[in-house]
């Protein structure tokens, strides 16, 4: 008994000693995975504040806090399991709708793309050619690779060899250890040139050899090598920028920096501006009836009518097909899916063939039947563009509809309209009073749902007739523009230079507009809900 037990509590110690090394082996390892993500984060964060972007090395910061916390306490045990995705979540969807959401109050448009660290460096690079600037004799050379280099002579008699983007060396302690006071024939593989090639050259003519203050060019149309010097020099103290060539001071106005006379820096850095973007969106344009006035109203009729249309149309082919006379249903309902079936991008190119003024189907048979007398400008009339826009939508959207009321339909019990014959209801009381309102319960929440999406439907509208026709020459908005392909204009596609602070203004009403969509969506989903109850 007692060699039993010895061997017994033997062995539980040797499985404590066990379970207690591989307890401190696991944290040593956690330990030493958390120190390597935490001095990666450190010196990305440090990178991100360098540069100036502050919202993203926050957001790194909390990231990497959140996951120390997690893996060091064993209390927050569980959340060590999810935390990757909680990560991707902070980083790829909340820090990307939080810098929108910035993004909307600030000036961020082309010229103004950079923070300010990384505009001043980009100035600060920028040289020029003093009168007094030393000059240099030269002589270039090229090997078969096309790689070239300059013998330089210095005005005190110093010769240097000079690459493009390298620091310029002493010919005795370059690779080449020469010491002569005459260029030689060759230089390693490099051989000389003439001036001919030389000036022919474009690595050589008007090219900068050296780097830094130390940093020679070669004018384009030959002439001695002359030293280059910093164009401009930011003053920090007094947050101006000095150009060394003219003496002029620029004073930083909304992230632009601007000389006394007006004159303006390129590239400058964006800044928050407030609510001008906003006061621009709902200021004069809006309430005057402007472009976006035009293009704001248009936008809820476009989403309004590919919703009535497509849903009647659908409902009574739903109907049709529903109805116990009809054969061959199965095969009329499969041709009816085929718009469906077919990608928009697709079936959106074909209608705008089928419109075209010159070779279209639809207008050929136009003025065929007409004698000529019939022609519909589709692309030059805003009522033209916006009926074919509503059209196409028609077709797109109609097969959406007939699946959700023909499954709607089919859920409606065959003895309620029994019921309702025997009480004298005919076919269209029963419709009006029966199955429109226990359709509604199903289908009305995706009616909004299509609302919604119509409501961004950026396929249709872009790929018709890219907003077209335009409203004014002033204005990238178009008569078929909705909110999302006039932010697509404004943002990338304008032709005046992108204006994302703007575009994200946009887009932050659009989100609005949406949330509003979707809180009525809930409230009348309750309120056929009721409905249903009472029919």
């Amino acid at each position: 008994m007692d060699t039993t037990q010895n061997t017994t509590a033997g062995a539980n110690n040797s499985l404590a000693d066990s379970n207690s090394s591989s307890s401190v082996g696991g944290v040593a390892a956690r330990l030493g995975a958390l120190a390597l993500v935490d001095a990666f984060a450190i010196w990305f964060v440090y990178s991100l504040v360098r540069d100036g972007n502050f919202f993203l090395a926050l957001t790194i910061a909390v990231v990497t806090i959140g996951i120390n916390i997690f893996f060091s306490s064993e209390r927050m045990y569980p959340y060590r399991w999810f935390s990757p995705g909680l990560a991707l979540m902070v980083i790829l969807v909340l820090y990307p709708t939080a810098f929108t959401l910035y993004i909307s109050f600030t000036n961020y448009a082309d010229g103004n793309l950079l923070t300010k660290p990384q505009a001043l460096d980009v100035l600060e690079g920028r040289t020029y050619t003093a009168e007094d600037a030393p000059s240099y004799d030269w002589t270039a050379y090229s090997n078969e690779a096309g790689d070239v280099l300059l013998w330089l002579e210095g005005p005190e008699g110093e010769t240097l060899i000079g690459r493009p983007g390298q620091p310029l060396l002493a010919a005795a302690e370059s690779e080449f250890a020469i010491e002569a006071d005459e260029p030689p024939d060759a230089l390693g593989d490099f051989q000389q040139v003439s001036s001919f090639q030389a000036i022919t050259n474009p690595q050589i003519a008007g090219g900068t050899f050296g780097e830094g203050d130390t940093a020679v060019q070669i004018p384009s149309s030959g002439g001695d090598a002359r030293a280059l010097q910093p164009k401009y020099d930011f003053q920090p103290d007094e947050n101006v920028l000095v150009d060394n060539e003219t003496g002029t001071v620029y004073e930083p106005v909304r992230g632009t920096f601007v000389g006394p006379e007006g004159d303006q820096i390129r590239p400058g850095f964006y800044v928050p501006i407030g609510f001008d973007n906003f006061q621009r969106l709902f200021g004069s344009d809006l309430l005057a009836g402007g472009p976006f006035y035009q293009v704001f109203v248009w936008t809820f009729l476009h989403a309004f009518l590919a919703v009535f249309f497509t849903f009647w149309l659908g409902l009574f082919m739903a109907i049709v097909l529903n109805h116990e006379l009809v054969p061959a249903k199965k095969i009329l309902r499969s041709a009816l899916l085929i718009p469906y079936a077919i990608p928009a991008f697709i079936s959106v190119l074909v209608w705008r063939g089928l419109l075209d003024p010159n070779f279209g189907v639809v207008d050929n048979f136009l003025e065929m039947i007409s004698f000529g007398f019939l022609e519909i400008p589709w692309r030059s009339s805003a009522t033209a563009a916006r009926t074919a826009i509503v059209m196409i939508q028609l077709w797109l959207g109609f097969p959406y509809m007939l699946l959700i009321c023909t499954g709607a339909l089919q859920g409606i019990p065959e003895d309620m309209y029994e019921a309702a014959e025997v009480d004298g209801a005919g076919p269209f009381r029963q419709f009006w009073n029966l199955t429109l309102p226990l359709l509604l319960v199903a289908v009305g929440p995706l009616l909004i749902a299509s609302f919604a999406f119509n409501f961004n439907n950026f396929t249709v509208i872009q790929l018709y007739l890219d907003g077209g026709p335009p409203i004014n020459t002033t204005s990238v908005a178009g008569f078929t523009d909705i909110l999302i392909t006039y932010t697509y204009e404004v943002a990338f596609s304008s032709g005046r230079g992108a204006d994302y602070g703007f575009a994200t203004a946009i887009t932050i009403v659009i989100f609005v507009l949406l949330t509003i969509v979707t809180l009525l969506q809930f409230q009348l989903t309750r309120r056929l809900e009721e409905i249903s109850e009472n029919v």
